[in-house]
């Protein structure tokens, strides 16, 4: 096996279902922290350790990356999830696409760069605790002031080494409609909070964004994902809740979009944020983008942007709205499912796009 197989098998070994992050943290600050790199730690909270590692001067790359996994589900798995198991060009175990894979890849593509030679461009490598939750990890880094400014941001999250260009913004919402309870019997006692809540989901299915869909990103949606109310049958509920899930595109202005969706659901109900994270996207004729494609990235193709949202939406701002690229080597149809795999040599070729994409950015 080549080191960053062995490296990735070692991660998976790393139990870090929703936490224990620290554990997967520690063997890569020192890998860093040997190559020459300036490794600071992010305590999130206990056990769970995020890395901001710094090489070179100047206006760095970032490389990103996330360290927890998803639980495991409930059906058994044939291979078991935290031995990294290899079949052939597979390895397999929770986290080994998403995203344990890519880390590994960033982690000794940055090595391989900081020990090249002379007058290479400057590095920063985030790796986050807390992402698969609403990058929980990336904003208290942010909050902290442990990320800089960026030319350049790559997310190794799993693209199968597609150069994917952005992804869309998800605004998760809270729809809280309160009554009073009374005796079901007696429901003239009594303020249905259920009836209200009702309504407003009503008005949010057939809520108007108001603006074209974006060429690549598409158009933005909504979606009513869960809906709770009442304690008991024979009781008018006081409390019913609903949540939301936006998805957006680059222009759109989350502020506004909650207010209009509030004046949209009137006045029986208010509005909890739970997630906000704007969507991204970057041309397609960036250098960066040119980059990693002449380094061997594939192409986006006719769906250039990812599905799912990244530690990007919150990383942009501090760092200084460089241009993302979204290009890692697990299989995003793999991405939290039973027997999750990745491909071995995409692992292999990760780490070459990276390195020779670093090599051919001017310092």
């Amino acid at each position: 096996m080549t080191d960053v197989v062995e490296l990735t098998r070692e991660l998976i070994r790393i139990d870090s279902v929703g936490g224990g992050e620290a554990a997967v943290a520690e063997p890569l600050a020192r890998r860093l922290e040997a190559a020459g790199f300036e490794v600071r730690a992010h305590a999130y909270a206990p056990g769970r350790t995020g890395v901001v590692a710094r090489w070179g001067t100047g206006v760095p790359v970032t490389l990103t990356g996330h360290l927890d996994t998803v639980p495991l589900g409930g059906q058994d798995w044939t291979y078991g999830p935290h031995a990294a198991e290899v079949d052939g060009d597979r390895l397999y175990g929770r986290g080994s696409s998403d995203m344990k894979a890519g880390v590994a890849a960033l982690v000794v593509a940055a090595e391989r760069h900081a020990r090249g030679p002379a007058h290479r461009t400057a590095l920063e490598i985030v790796l986050t605790v807390g992402e698969e939750t609403g990058c929980e990890g990336a904003i208290d880094m942010i909050a902290q002031g442990l990320v800089g400014r960026s030319r350049g941001l790559l997310v190794a999250e799993p693209t199968a080494n597609r150069a994917l260009l952005g992804h869309k913004g998800a605004l998760w919402l809270k729809v809280i409609a309160q009554g009073r309870t009374a005796h079901g019997s007696m429901p003239h006692l009594g303020d249905n909070a259920v009836y209200k809540l009702a309504r407003a989901v009503g008005a949010v299915e057939h809520f108007d964004f108001g603006l074209p869909a974006h060429p690549w990103l598409g158009a933005p949606s909504v979606n009513v994902g869960t809906v709770h109310g009442g304690i008991n049958v024979n009781s008018v509920p006081d409390l019913a809740e609903a949540t939301v899930d936006m998805r957006t595109v680059t222009g759109q202005d989350h502020a506004e979009l909650r207010e209009r969706l509030r004046k949209e659901l009137g006045g029986e109900t208010s509005l909890e944020v739970l997630t906000d994270l704007p969507a991204v996207w970057t041309d397609p004729d960036d250098p960066f983008v040119r980059a990693l494609l002449a380094a061997g990235a594939s192409p986006p193709g006719d769906h250039p942007a990812a599905s799912y949202f990244t530690d990007a939406s919150v990383l942009t701002t501090a760092c200084g709205a460089p241009p993302i690229v979204i290009c890692g080597p697990g299989e995003p149809e793999q991405a939290h499912v039973t027997d999750e795999y990745c491909e071995i040599p995409r692992i292999e070729k990760a780490v070459e796009i990276y390195a020779g994409a670093l090599a051919l950015l001017a310092p």
